[in-house]
């Protein structure tokens, strides 16, 4: 896959759109940064104000928490107009913000108050059968991506829940369906289309031509690019709480023993109206699985069922992913080496107990999304990229999400997040998982405040002189996210 990304790692009032060209007494009423932006910017660009739709789709996030109320939304249509957005936002020291799906669960990290640069206008997907890549747009969702991809019978290694963008999830690392296959979305990724803090250089940064390091700040680079795609088998079964301790039996066998690259199951322990339950999606990358790969899943008796024969985007958009869509949301990881009958006891505990505590403070969802992989996941890629850090630890990252819908208790959820982490952590540890001990957290789970060297590890003082050299008036730091 060939990621064009543009983006560098980095109250309704009245229905009004500012278009390149309208005079200026027409816009004394908006805000003056907008306004020089509307000036600028070329034909193919936009400006939204609040009360416009493209405005409050600019705006708008999966998690209701990760939206704010911008000054205007900037829909540019080019690369260049990124450049002149960018370059206006820095000579002002204007807080800015970039969102490519809007699936971020940090607070402010692809949102603001001040400009939001909505990247919608980058939604093309390109095939290029030659050369077995695809130009993907920073706008998109991996939805988007799967559905043009499946009429020429391939596919590429992307997000595997529906709802998920293209963009951040590429440059946080991303792990797929067929990761035990290719490794991470970061490690078949062969070139990016860079828009330069300073807005005036537009640039397509690859392994070869990257003087600047810029590649392996991005995070990746290898020589996988789209893959044939057959009908895939899986899908989800709900499983009641009488039988949770089957899953965790059926989890931790598939863990220790299923070697086969094309097999995968996420295993979601969640709390939901008063009761613990599991939600379990099944994936075999091939429309039948070998026998006995998934026979103590299909074994346990079921709330309901829908595994079958499908093709890749059914089987994507199969998931639950968007039900709380909506709702105030945090995540939070843990990296863990092995998934013991222990550890996943430790993981249903957690979650009957906050499922407990926090549906007393609004809570609607509390889900802890166990994810095997194989030990080598991370070996498809011999070049160092910026995560992981460390490549000869077979990490399996579990994502803690929470889901509530009264602000006042922020704060409680992102301290229960941070507390439950800590207590499956310790429980790791305590059981002989010494490897865990300072291993990197998967950067699209981590928490806002999670320290840059828990995740980037070694790699945090290269990727700071990085940063220095490419944005030395540092303009990424008047966005969210991660600062070096």
């Amino acid at each position: 896959m060939a990621l064009r990304s543009i983006a560098l790692l980095s109250l309704p009032l009245v229905a009004l759109a500012v278009a390149p060209g309208l005079p200026l007494e027409g816009r004394d009423l908006f805000d003056p940064v907008c306004v020089s932006i509307a000036s600028a910017i070329s034909s193919a660009s936009n400006v939204y104000y609040p009360g416009h739709p493209k405005y409050t789709s600019g705006i708008f996030h999966w998690g209701s928490s990760s939206s704010e109320l911008s000054k205007c939304v900037v829909e540019p249509g080019t690369p260049a107009d990124v450049g002149v957005t960018l370059g206006i936002v820095g000579s002002t020291r204007t807080p800015f913000a970039v969102k490519g799906g809007g699936h971020s669960s940090n607070p402010g990290f692809s949102s603001t108050t001040g400009v939001h640069i909505s990247m919608a206008r980058f939604s093309a997907v390109t095939y290029d059968a030659a050369t077995q890549t695809v130009e993907v747009g920073a706008g998109l969702k991996w939805d988007d991506v799967y559905e043009a991809l499946e009429p020429y019978n391939v596919n590429v290694v992307g997000g595997r829940v529906s709802g998920v963008g293209v963009a951040g999830f590429t440059l946080g690392g991303g792990y797929s369906w067929k990761t035990n296959q290719y490794g991470l979305t970061i490690d078949t990724v062969v070139a990016y289309e860079l828009v330069k803090p300073d807005g005036s250089t537009v640039t397509t940064v690859t392994k070869t031509s990257d003087p600047a390091k810029l590649f392996f700040g991005l995070k990746g680079g290898l020589n996988n690019f789209t893959h044939p795609q057959t009908q895939v088998w899986g899908g989800i079964k709900t499983i009641t709480a009488n039988h949770i301790d089957d899953v965790a039996a059926a989890t931790a066998a598939f863990n220790a023993n299923v070697t086969d690259p094309k097999a995968s199951v996420l295993t979601t322990y969640n709390f939901l109206l008063g009761q613990p339950g599991i939600v379990l999606i099944l994936f075999y990358d091939g429309p039948t699985p070998p026998a006995g790969i998934f026979d103590d899943f299909l074994a346990i008796p079921h709330f309901t069922s829908d595994v079958k024969t499908r093709s890749f985007l059914s089987l994507v958009q199969a998931s639950p992913a968007e039900l709380t869509s909506g709702a105030r949301v945090i995540f939070n990881s843990v990296s863990l080496i092995d998934l013991s009958p222990n550890i996943l006891d430790v993981i249903l505990n957690e979650t009957v107990y906050w499922g407990q505590q926090l549906s007393l403070k609004s809570g609607i969802f509390i889900s802890y999304d166990v994810e095997p992989f194989l030990p080598n996941l991370y070996s498809h890629n011999p070049d160092t990229t910026a995560f992981p850090p460390v490549r000869s630890l077979g990490l399996l990252p579990l994502n803690i999400y929470f889901a509530w819908t009264i602000s006042a208790f922020d704060n409680d959820f992102y301290d229960a997040a941070k507390a439950s982490a800590k207590a499956i952590y310790d429980a790791a540890i305590a059981e002989g998982q010494t490897s865990a001990i300072g291993a990197p957290i998967y950067p699209n789970y981590a928490i806002f405040d999670t320290p840059l060297s828990n995740i980037y590890g070694d790699n945090v003082p290269a990727l700071q002189a990085l940063k220095a050299r490419v944005d030395p008036s540092n303009v990424m730091g008047l966005a969210g996210g991660f600062k070096f």
